[in-house]
C-alpha cells in the first residue's frame, strides 16, 4: 500500500497584531500535510515567513511537482524518509519539514506509542514555555501581559531608544517573572552593548540575535564582553551552522521549520550539547500541530518558546493544554494532537 499525499493551507489570525524588529503581521499563513499509509495519518505543519523567502503557494506548488516521489517512497522509518525528501526538495526546507513531522507522527501511530515514549523522554522534564509580547507601546505591551499572567516572557525589541524603556516598564509591572529579551538581529554593536548592560541592571535572564545574523565580526567581540546568554536564532539555521555559532553564542535556538524537521532537530540538539551550549527550542508561530512536534523534543533542551497556539485567535488542532507556562500532552500515539476538520485537506 503506497503513501499517499495531502495538503490544506490556511491564515490564522493574531490575537493582537504581532511586531517584531522585521515587521508587523495580523495573520500567520501556514502549510499542513497529511500523511497517509496503512489506516493511518499523520500530520505536519510549517507557517511562512517572509524573511526566509518560503511562501505557502511555494510549499503547495513543490508539493504538487513532487507529489508523485513524494508517495513512491518505501515507509520504514522517518529519518530514512527525511533524507530522501532533503533530496528531493533541496530549495524548500520548510516543506520537508511539514512532511517530516507528519511522518513521525505516522510513524508513532504505527507503534502505538507517542514520540516521548520511542526516544524514552520524560514530560516531567520538558521546561516551562515562555509567552511572546511583540514590540508595542510600553502601556499596551504591560496590558499583554497582563492579559497572560504567565512565568517566563519572551519580550520583543528592535531598533529603537525605547527598547529599554520599555523592558524597564515590563519589568516594574512585573517584578517577579522571568524575561528574555529577542531582537531579531535589530541591533547594531554599540547598541548591543550598551543596551545590553541595561537589561542586565533588570534582570533579564537572555537575549536573542542581537546583531544581523551575518556580523559575525561584531558577535566575537559582543560575545567576548556580554554580561548576559547570548543565543542565535537567525544565525543558525542548519546543522553546521552549530558549529559556526559556538564560537559567537552561548547558545542556539533551534527552529523545526527553518532547520526542516525534527529529524535535524534531534541532531542539533545532541551537537550543541556536545559543545557545552545552551539550546532553546523555538517556534515560528505554529498552531497545535507544529507546537505538538517541537513539545516532544522539549525535555532535551534548556529553554522552550512554544506558544505559537496562545498567539493565535484561531486553532486548526486540539489536544494541548497550556498552564501557567507548562504544557500538558495527551498521552495518545503520535504528536499527542487531533486535527480538526481533517476532510479539509486535498
Amino acid at each position: 500500500m503506497p503513501l499517499k499525499v495531502s495538503y490544506r493551507k490556511v491564515s490564522l489570525p493574531f490575537i493582537h497584531p504581532f511586531t517584531i524588529s522585521k515587521g508587523t503581521k495580523t495573520h500567520q499563513p501556514t502549510f499542513l500535510v497529511c500523511l497517509e499509509f496503512m489506516g493511518h495519518k499523520g500530520y505536519g505543519e510549517a507557517p511562512a515567513i517572509a524573511y526566509y523567502n518560503i511562501t505557502v503557494d511555494k510549499m503547495e506548488t513543490d508539493l504538487l511537482q513532487k507529489k508523485r516521489f513524494i508517495e513512491q517512497f518505501a515507509f520504514s522509518d522517518p529519518e530514512r524518509y527525511w533524507h530522501y525528501l532533503h533530496h528531493l526538495l533541496p530549495q524548500n526546507p520548510f516543506l520537508v519539514c511539514a512532511i517530516d513531522m507528519a511522518a513521525w507522527d505516522l510513524y508513532a501511530k504505527m507503534k502505538r506509542k507517542s514520540l516521548m515514549e520511542i526516544w524514552k523522554l520524560s514530560p516531567e522534564n520538558i521546561p516551562l514555555t515562555d509567552y511572546t509580547i511583540g514590540i508595542d507601546s510600553a502601556e499596551n505591551m504591560i496590558a499583554k501581559m497582563q492579559q497572560i499572567p504567565w512565568p517566563i516572557y519572551k519580550v520583543k525589541v528592535g531598533d529603537s531608544p525605547e527598547d529599554i524603556e520599555r523592558v524597564a516598564a515590563i519589568r516594574k509591572a512585573n517584578k517577579k517573572a522571568v524575561i528574555r529579551v529577542d531582537a531579531n538581529g535589530g541591533w547594531s554593536l554599540d547598541e548591543a552593548v550598551e543596551k545590553i548592560h541595561q537589561l542586565k541592571a533588570l534582570n533579564v535572564e537572555l537575549v536573542e540575535e542581537p546583531l544581523a545574523k551575518d556580523n559575525f565580526e561584531g558577535m566575537k567581540m559582543l560575545f567576548s564582553k556580554s554580561e548576559l546568554p547570548l543565543i542565535a536564532d537567525e544565525s543558525c539555521v542548519i546543522e553546521t551552522d552549530i558549529a559556526i555559532c559556538s564560537e559567537y553564542f552561548h547558545g542556539v535556538n533551534i527552529k523545526l521549520t527553518k532547520c526542516s524537521g525534527i529529524t535535524p532537530a534531534r541532531r542539533m540538539i545532541a551537537e550543541a550539547k556536545k559543545r557545552g551550549m545552551k539550546v532553546m527550542l523555538g517556534c515560528m508561530n505554529e498552531s497545535s500541530v507544529g507546537t505538538a512536534a517541537l513539545v516532544q523534543l522539549a525535555a532535551l533542551v534548556n529553554y522552550l518558546d512554544a506558544d505559537g497556539p496562545l498567539l493565535l485567535a484561531e486553532d486548526i488542532a486540539t489536544g494541548l493544554q497550556f498552564e501557567n507556562g507548562k504544557i500538558n500532552i495527551p498521552a495518545a500515539p503520535g504528536l499527542g494532537m487531533a486535527i480538526t476538520e481533517p476532510e479539509l485537506f486535498i
